[in-house]
């Protein structure tokens, strides 16, 4: 039986990288949790422990500091620009995958005007890209992590099956809330990614809040559906959804009742609902979710 090398890939992962920019008195924060992971002709360093081919995992993080020095932009131009770099500048390496993350700052108001310098993390949910290079062809994803919504009313869950281990009522009635994850596949590399990011996103909200849900299977198709509707340039959309269950709390004991507004937001375990939108025509994903 002979044994070989399979895949493998390496890297530094989750550089975190903050630029300010100053223009003026006024400035901006762009904060990145970048990961960088290289594969291409990397026999040598498993067989033998040569390291010719390999470009260290610091070179690779200073890299990524480096090329945020003249600026960022859109995350996705970002990535495109260092998978591009490490592809194109080491004959070893054949394929190059890079994720940003990109958590959001709000400006504060301090006397009642927005401050200059001053900012809050926001709750808004962290977007993300992924790219892949393989030195010809560059994939992209883009998306939303933690982004945490939720509707009082507009959901049920009923005429499940029932056997002897079930316990759970049938609701017409429910709160729903969730923290979504969502990935989408971008048919090509010349995108408005702001554009589609912010459309993307308000459609993700816009279905999530506009469907009364029977089920958050139903909820999850009508997100990914709306975002292939708004934005022509995805073709596939990833959802996970994990079901944060609000439970109605049980007031009785202290001789009181409970209207519908009093409620046990649980931890765990909770549902997770996951499933993939797409486009009927959509081009082969290749590397782009691997």
């Amino acid at each position: 039986m002979a044994i070989v090398l399979g895949d493998n890939r390496y890297g530094k992962a989750e550089n975190r990288v903050v630029r300010v920019d100053r223009e003026g008195d006024e400035h901006r924060i762009t904060d990145l949790n970048v990961s960088v992971s290289l594969s291409g002709d990397m026999s040598d360093t498993h067989l033998t422990g040569a390291n010719d081919k390999v470009l260290a995992t610091d070179t690779q993080k200073n890299t990524v500091f480096a090329f945020a020095r003249d600026g960022v932009g859109e995350i996705e131009d970002y990535a495109l620009r260092l998978a591009r770099h490490f592809v194109t500048s080491q004959e070893s390496i054949h394929g190059a995958r890079v994720r940003v993350e990109s958590y959001p700052w709000q400006r504060l108001t301090v006397g009642g005007q927005p401050a200059h310098h001053s900012f809050a993390r926001s709750g808004g949910g962290t977007r993300t890209t992924t790219v892949h290079y393989d030195g010809e062809q560059a994939w992209v994803l883009g998306g939303v992590e933690d982004l945490t919504v939720l509707n009082t009313t507009g959901s049920e869950f009923w005429g499940f099956p029932r056997d002897g281990y079930t316990t759970l009522p049938e609701t017409k009635d429910r709160i729903l809330a969730t923290a979504v994850n969502a990935s989408w596949r971008f048919a090509g590399d010349d995108v408005d990614w702001a554009g589609a990011y912010d459309t993307a996103l308000a459609s993700l909200l816009d279905a999530f809040g506009g469907t009364h849900s029977q089920s958050l299977q139903q909820t999850l198709y009508a997100m990914g559906s709306r975002v292939l509707e708004t934005v022509p340039e995805i073709v596939e959309v990833r959802l996970s959804l994990p079901n944060k269950h609000h439970f109605l709390t049980d007031l009785s004991p202290f001789g009181l009742d409970n209207p519908g507004a009093i409620f046990h937001a649980a931890d765990r375990p909770y549902g997770l609902i996951e499933g993939t939108v797409l486009r009927d025509d959509a081009p082969a994903a290749g590397p782009a979710w691997s």
